[in-house]
């Protein structure tokens, strides 16, 4: 299969797509208004329109991943805290203290486990190994962290029965798998599957398929739940960061892309939105419950 771009580029460096419906301004073209994703980087939060255009808020020098929040609005990942606000315009964002003085790391990418805490992980801008860490901000607003030691911390999400989520720390070129409950979080953390490449953002699909970006692979794998690759979605552009399920039936899958580490004047489309209806449906998206 290959994707198709939603339209030109909008972001420099795209990630961290999320499709709400509650987000949708009613534009029409199977409610592509409620997807939102970040220009990393540039610390803004851009909402797609149906043209394939995009609106921006700007919400700090970095905003690496958010999520719907079940009151309304969003929760939003930006350098080194959490930022909350109640609108889906996100104007109304406010921010939390900072989590880590260290300004050479920032978070990066994350997601909400079945009880609805968020979590997301980090990285240092130099990509040191092992800088990184895995936070937990739970629905009563504590943040605390939940795993160290990791590089390029990436695409944690859930099975769709919740009992496992499914995480990529990038360079070690593998998705691993952890058990999770409410009782005891994530435990037993091993390797689902090794990949001929750099795993970057993931999302889970409705039989339990995990489908992965695949950083300078120029395309986005589906694992089944046995961990054989069963499908390939090729783009035209190198660097793929993220994928989520959306639309009205959750069946259209959203891929980010981005510019990062491209040369100027090459893959024109390198940063746009793409799409692909690869015939299988996703899960909702879990919001931030509080």
């Amino acid at each position: 299969m290959r994707a198709e771009p939603v339209g030109p580029p909008q972001a420099f460096h795209a990630e961290g797509p999320v499709w709400w419906p509650e987000w949708d301004d009613g534009g029409g073209r199977d409610g592509f208004s409620a997807l939102k994703y970040v220009d990393l980087l540039a610390g803004d939060v851009l909402t797609l329109s149906p043209s394939g255009s995009a609106t921006r808020v700007h919400v700090g020098r970095v905003a690496a991943a958010l999520r719907p929040r079940s009151l309304g609005g969003a929760v939003v990942a930006t350098e080194r805290g959490f930022s909350l606000g109640r609108t889906s315009s996100l104007t109304d964002l406010v921010p939390a203290p900072d989590l880590w003085a260290d300004p050479g790391i920032r978070f990066n990418d994350g997601g909400c486990d079945p009880d609805g805490n968020f979590y997301c992980g980090t990285m240092a801008y130099s990509q040191a190994p092992g800088a990184g860490t895995l936070w937990r901000l739970g629905t009563d607003g504590s943040a605390s962290a939940v795993l160290e030691g990791v590089t390029i911390s990436n695409g944690l999400c859930w099975s769709p029965e919740g009992e496992s989520a499914y995480y990529n720390d990038t360079p070690t070129g593998q998705v691993d798998i952890f058990d999770w409950s409410s009782a005891t979080g994530l435990t037993r953390r091993r390797r689902f599957v090794a990949i001929d490449g750099l795993p970057d953002g993931l999302c889970v699909d409705e039989q339990g398929g995990v489908w992965v970006a695949i950083y300078g692979g120029s395309a986005v794998h589906r694992y089944s739940p046995a961990g054989v690759l069963d499908e390939v979605i090729e783009l035209p552009v190198t660097n793929v960061t993220a994928c989520t399920f959306g639309g009205v039936d959750l069946r259209t899958l959203f891929i980010t892309t981005t510019r990062e580490n491209v040369p100027d004047g090459e893959q024109p489309l390198a940063g746009a939105v793409f799409t692909c209806r690869p015939g299988i449906g996703g899960i909702a998206t879990r919001p931030y419950a509080a």
